[in-house]
């Protein structure tokens, strides 16, 4: 295309566009250009930025922490100027109509959403579960009919999850994919995070009714061994995976309530490691999303948990109150807030955490746990749900692990410990809607 010297530093996103086929070598390219164009202007921008830092953060940008302040910086920016890219003529034309998008248009915006925050990220393939929020959160505000049934934020955030990890998949020799594999365990074949599926909700009660009540042993095991093949797929059919999970139910509810060993129900249905999956095996079983009601409580008393007495000086709420002043903005607040009042709930209740949640240690219990890492930081928090000390998921936030470990005891039929009883009994009778649930002390 004769692109050489300054011609390439010319290029724009749309002859990147027809000169590039693949999104993301489309990305890795602006990418390229870019750092070549910020070589020359790039001194005197660091030098503003520090400048401006030690005014504003004088704590912050001392040598060792002049990495921790970028990462901070670059999130403030997400929050304060993130807007939605300019979509292509016929994906205008849907969203205008009001449409419900069909799947492949789906894909069309999630790729767009893709390369766009590819953009903002200078580059890079790795966004954090707040930057998958804010820009998830900018497509329902601007086209409120994509929330479908209410489940729309985590199928969409679902879904864009699953584009960066189809387009970091062929970039082997990235520098930073491979620093990541090597950080995350990365195995050929396997997806450690996998929750919220890319496809419409329908009344899964509804579909259950209408399988079959019996299948010959044949025809099950031909059910298991698709669910084993899909699951080792990077892009799995989501919509086939339900209705799979739906006819293979009744196999799978008598094996738990037999007390079968959790690894092999795991080896036959290994899709209940994938939070989705466990959410909706919860609501087959008792007609409530246990996500939506887990958001609401923790909504409705994070502040009331916050104030009480007992929680003064725990160490997760001191840790809280020292993160809460390095930021302003209110959903990193209100992320924050509803975090420290979930791993707290135990203490209120005079109950033993280490059954509970095991913050930034090692899981020690054996019945349903969760595993939490730095909580407080957005860029490096993770979550994860353990049952009989082996991983069984990784959660993209606190509420979601919360409903994770609720979950897990009615799917997996697990009895609840005496010393976490309380804890448990307080969530439930909420997510159950008790006539009179329990109430704080």
């Amino acid at each position: 295309e004769e692109v050489s010297g300054a011609a390439l530093l010319a290029l724009n996103d749309r002859m990147v566009q027809q000169l590039v086929k693949k999104i993301g070598h489309q990305a890795v390219l602006m990418d390229l250009i870019k750092k070549y164009q910020q070589q020359k202007s790039g001194l005197e921008s660091l030098t503003y930025c520090c400048e401006t830092a030690s005014q504003k953060f004088p704590e912050v940008v001392s040598g060792k922490n002049l990495k921790t302040f970028y990462a901070r910086h670059k999130t403030l920016q997400w929050t304060s100027s993130y807007a939605l890219p300019d979509f292509p003529y016929d994906v205008k034309c849907i969203l205008a109509e009001k449409k419900c998008p069909d799947h492949s248009m789906r894909i069309r915006i999630i790729e767009f959403l893709q390369a766009d925050m590819t953009k903002y990220l200078e580059g890079s393939l790795y966004p954090n579960s707040q930057q998958y929020n804010i820009v998830v959160n900018a497509l329902l505000q601007a086209y409120p009919f994509l929330d479908e049934d209410g489940n729309g934020f985590l199928l969409w955030k679902r879904a864009l999850k699953d584009r960066f990890k189809y387009v970091r998949r062929p970039i082997e020799d990235d520098e930073q994919v491979l620093r990541n594999k090597c950080k995350f365990g990365h195995r050929r074949g396997q997806s450690r995070k996998s929750s919220f599926a890319e496809n419409k909700h329908d009344d899964v009660q509804g579909q259950v009714e209408e399988e079959p009540a019996h299948l010959k042993g044949s025809a099950m095991d031909l059910h298991i061994k698709w669910l084993n093949r899909e699951y080792m797929k990077t892009q799995r059919n989501w919509e086939e995976v339900d209705n799979r999970m739906n006819v293979t139910i009744e196999i799978r509810r008598k094996m738990i309530s037999d007390k079968a060993p959790l690894k092999d129900i795991l080896r036959l249905f290994p899709f209940l490691r994938c939070p989705y999956q466990l959410f909706r095996e919860f609501q087959l079983l008792t007609h409530m999303d246990i996500y939506k009601k887990t958001v609401e409580i923790l909504e409705i008393y994070s502040e009331n948990i916050l104030s009480l007495y007992v929680v003064r000086n725990n160490p997760i709420n001191i840790m809280l109150q020292e993160n809460l002043k390095q930021h302003t903005e209110e959903d990193v607040l209100k992320y924050m807030k509803m975090t420290a009042a979930c791993l707290l709930l135990p203490e209120v209740f005079g109950d033993d955490s280490s059954l509970f949640a095991a913050v930034n240690e090692e899981v020690k219990a054996v019945t349903p746990v969760m595993e939490v890492k730095n909580p407080f930081n957005v860029n490096s928090c993770e979550f994860a749900l353990y049952i009989e000390r082996e991983e069984l998921a990784q959660l993209d936030d606190c509420t979601m692990a919360l409903a994770a470990l609720v979950a897990a005891f009615h799917v997996f039929d697990i009895p609840c410990p005496k010393r976490i009883h309380r804890t448990l009994n307080f969530l439930e009778s909420l997510v159950f809607e008790v006539r009179s649930p329990a109430s704080l002390p």
